[in-house]
């Protein structure tokens, strides 16, 4: 033994002493991961999260439905789940968890502890586990019949276009579809999908790979007959469907025809062939909303500045309600450069951060709030939204950050709006709101965000305090 190492070894009982500790340590944390299996830790995850788009059938480039289609990916898989509310994340949901409301219909975030769960899982090996404990398939992964929703009541096929291989973005008309609709309904959900002849194990490149279709305003109205007009939520790629509250469906009248008026329609590296198909589910017959839909849109999709080359670039909207506004949904809209957007309510002195996601140009999402925690604010209020893009290269949604670009329809330019959707609230459905969400409240030292008159005192009527000046001998 040389001298070097006599001067460091240490004695053999001292030895034993530190290791056999950091030995079961390194055991106890093995047997630990070798707990977490596939088929009963991970599968539910997947079929929960993942497999609406990772199926046999589904816009992902792989299907994700069995031990043996997801074993191959188990790292990817890991590396994917744990990079946070951006771009590239996996499932694509970007809502950031550490800011703002929390609640949303149809949400399909992944926890911290699932997040653990799969990284252990993909570290240990990637086990499968007892066959017994696999959850049964679903009888669709994407949905019946191909729907996320469910069957609809009314499929409505829009016109095939055919666009080339390679070709410029275009903007603009691609025809309308009669809905053949017999007779006036409000609508519960819409639910949008793509139907083209792209070829399922061709590998994409490019934004949207598996569709033509990036997005699409379209309206319904029956021809020649002034006041049968509605608009209805933009149709985006990746997107999830529309599903509105039970006080604020949206009317489809009888014989109306869905205008195609405004889409972006993009290029693959396919010569494909494609339609739209729009299923409608419907409230019952003799439903009546309580809410009258909001115009208001904030955000600006013209007057835009972005520099190139250039990370972090910040731009910012506001707007004033009119009216007292309940916010169903959050919808940001940006172009490639985007990568995140907030929206917050000022209200005097009182600065709510409502919600902040980050933002992915292949998988544009709307945030629909939980009924109970979407924003009731009362009019006055001003909203703020807040933008952020990214010239540099380490956007990989571009094409080339070197050129400034500014407003407009295509990818290569920028657009900076929210397209989700709010309701008008009259001073009795303001009060009336406010009074079931004081009544959610634990104590009135409970922070409910949204709701910046919540602490408020509920409003006295005249004929309220008439009767509480009678009852108490007409004492103040």
């Amino acid at each position: 033994m040389s001298a070097i190492f006599r001067r460091h070894a240490l004695p053999a009982v001292l030895l034993a002493s530190w290791l056999a500790p950091a030995a079961a340590h390194a055991q106890s944390t093995s047997t630990a991961a070798a707990d977490i299996t596939f088929t009963r830790d991970i599968a539910p995850i997947l079929q929960r999260s993942c497999q609406q788009c990772h199926n046999p059938e589904g816009g992902a480039p792989m299907s994700l439905t069995t031990y043996e289609e997801v074993r191959p990916y188990a790292r990817a898989i890991k590396t994917r789940t744990a990079m946070g509310p951006r771009a590239g994340v996996m499932p694509p949901w970007f809502v950031e968890k550490n800011i703002g409301i929390q609640r949303y219909k149809g949400d399909i975030s992944l926890s911290d502890a699932e997040i653990a769960r799969i990284a252990k899982w993909a570290d240990s090996g990637a086990p499968r586990g007892n066959p017994a404990d696999l959850p049964p398939a679903k009888t669709a992964a994407t949905g019946e019949g191909g729907w996320l929703l469910g069957t609809p009541d009314l499929v409505v096929k829009g016109p095939e276009i055919t666009v080339k291989a390679v070709a410029p973005d275009s903007w603009g008309d691609v025809g309308s579809a009669p809905t053949g609709l017999g007779e006036d309904r409000y609508v519960r959900s819409v639910e949008v999908r793509e139907v083209n002849d792209i070829p399922r194990t061709d590998g994409t490149k490019t934004v949207g790979g598996r569709w033509v279709f990036h997005h699409m305003n379209y309206e319904s109205s029956v021809p020649d007959k002034p006041g049968t007009s509605t608009a209805w939520p933009i149709h985006e790629i990746g997107r999830n469907p529309d599903v509105f509250p039970d006080s604020a469906g949206r009317l489809l009248v009888a014989g109306s025809v869905l205008h195609l008026n405004a889409s972006h329609v993009h290029a693959n590296g396919h010569d494909t062939r494609a339609h739209l198909e729009f299923g409608f589910r419907f409230f019952p017959r003799g439903y009546t909303p309580m809410y009258k839909r909001s115009a208001a849109l904030l955000g600006n999709g013209n007057d835009l500045d972005i520099k190139p080359n250039q990370a972090n670039q910040e731009v910012h909207a506001y707007t004033t309600l009119s009216e007292h506004t309940k916010i169903i949904a959050f919808e940001p809209h940006l172009h490639a450069q985007g990568t995140r957007m907030c929206l917050e309510a000022i209200w005097g002195m009182n600065v709510q951060q409502l919600t902040c996601v980050g933002y992915d140009h292949n998988w544009v999402k709307q945030y629909i709030y939980e009924d109970d925690a979407a924003p009731i604010l009362p009019k006055g209020t001003i909203l703020h939204l807040v933008g952020w893009l990214d010239t540099s290269a380490a956007n990989k949604n571009m094409a080339d950050g070197r050129n400034w670009t500014g407003g407009g329809r295509r990818s290569v330019a920028n657009m900076f709006i929210d397209l989700g959707y709010s309701v008008q609230m009259s001073e009795e459905q303001f009060q009336a709101e406010m009074a079931r969400r004081r009544a959610n409240m634990k104590s009135r030292n409970e922070y409910d965000l949204g709701c910046p008159l919540c602490w408020a005192p509920p409003v006295v009527t005249p004929a309220a305090r008439t009767t509480q000046q009678q009852q108490g001998g007409g004492q103040e």
